[in-house]
């Protein structure tokens, strides 16, 4: 029998989605199974968006052009305006959602075995990104206790050698929902610049940042423009994941033209989703901060419940919408899996995204779990009260955190 390949073997399961069938399984039996697990934002879509697709006059569903059509990266020059990135249509690649931008990113700028460095813990999926490139992902520990802050600018510059190409943001970030402030932008601008590296920067969350913290964008950076590769997408501030709609944006020529050998191989992003995301440039101010004012409702209910209950801990997220929380055990992909096949309160159960899998050190993670706050406030609330009992039911729970013992930096986080 053929064998499977060496880069399919290395690719890791998501965490987001890897414990599915066991929320599939507890649904056929009628549980009712609450998904914190997924950002995928139960907000409805823009109705301009909605509209568009059932008014389609098109007698043909034709290709689009490899980049995007050009209406839409021209309205998209328009959308970014307001958030003082200056770009040209000639600039941006609409690209099959933001992971289809991450991975051709990859695959033009990064040779087989080049290195590049990430702040942990970070998405999941960019590993599995850089395995289908070739590439290797070099990981710098952020920690709960610092608000997961950038780590330290020498922490970065002992990984460089000759094999770094890149540094990889996520801001704001997911899993943590940490906004980088200027000062740790500028750090990452100098190091950029002082050793020649591309920065390739997520930036899908840039509307839903809760604190004082200015949003400093990749490209606002100064003499690094053309190595900054930035990755945009726009399943979360529209509630649009399934059209599957991002954008590369580089003012590197280079890069651009790489990319676009690659877009060209795939031949073109999708069309309804193309036509749904340039109607949604049209909504007015009023539909994002409707949005805007809900997910920090939510974050702020969840982050005083979470962090009422015992042994229980979690640190204020500052943008997107997640957080990483510490549970009072040693085993969190165990925990999870046991909500999902054992542990059932009135009917319920919840599905949580284990965080041992935004981490690629061994070990970091082990007691966390991602809360995607993507329900509303009566299904988180019936979901924090399910994770609380599961807390006291399940047999490996340390029952001697679960009495509000906390450390004095807990505490004053709290």
């Amino acid at each position: 029998m053929p064998h499977i390949s060496q880069r399919g073997i290395q690719m890791p399961p998501s965490p987001i989605r890897k414990l599915a069938p066991l929320s599939d399984a507890a649904k056929a039996k009628g549980v009712k199974v609450y998904h914190l697990n997924i950002g995928q934002p139960d907000l409805p879509s823009p109705t301009s968006a909605l509209d568009a697709i059932r008014n389609i006059d098109r007698t043909t569903l034709e290709y689009s052009p490899s980049d995007g059509y050009r209406f839409y990266r021209e309205n998209l020059v328009d959308y970014y305006k307001k958030f003082n990135i200056s770009l040209t249509p000639e600039e941006i690649i609409v690209t099959a959602g933001g992971s289809e931008a991450v991975l051709y990113a990859f695959m033009a700028c990064l040779n087989p075995d080049d290195e590049i460095i990430v702040p942990e813990p970070a998405y999941a999926n960019y590993m599995a990104f850089a395995i289908s490139a070739g590439a290797i992902i070099r990981t710098i520990p952020s920690t709960m206790e610092t608000g997961f802050a950038l780590p330290p600018v020498e922490e970065f510059e002992k990984l460089i050698n000759e094999r770094t190409k890149g540094i990889l943001i996520c801001n704001p970030n997911n899993p943590t929902g940490y906004v980088y402030t200027p000062h740790e932008m500028e750090q990452i601008r100098q190091l950029v610049k002082k050793y020649d590296l591309y920065l390739f920067s997520d930036e899908v969350y840039r509307e839903f940042i809760y604190n004082d913290t200015p949003y400093i964008s990749a490209c606002h950076l100064k003499d690094v423009e053309e190595n900054v590769v930035l990755i945009d997408s726009v399943s979360k501030r529209y509630s649009e994941c399934g059209i599957r709609i991002g954008a590369l944006i580089t003012k590197n020529r280079k890069v651009h033209d790489t990319v676009m050998k690659f877009c060209q191989a795939r031949l073109s992003p999708p069309l309804i989703g193309q036509i749904a995301a340039n109607a949604s440039l049209q909504e007015n101010g009023a539909y994002m901060q409707h949005n805007f004012d809900e997910y920090k409702s939510r974050r702020d209910f969840l982050i005083e419940r979470l962090n009422n209950i015992p042994g229980v801990y979690s640190p204020m997220p500052q943008g997107a919408f997640y957080t990483l929380a510490k549970l009072p055990l040693d085993d969190a992909d165990a925990f999870c899996a046991w909500c999902l096949s054992d542990f059932r309160y009135q009917g319920q159960t919840i599905f949580m995204a284990p965080a041992s899998g935004f981490y690629v050190t061994p070990g970091l993670g082990r007691n966390e779990v991602r809360i995607a706050y993507v329900l509303n406030k009566d299904d988180l609330n019936n979901a924090l009260i399910v994770l609380e009992k599961a807390l006291e039911a399940y047999p490996h729970t340390h029952k001697h955190e679960c009495g509000a013992l906390y450390s004095e930096a807990d505490l004053q986080r709290r």
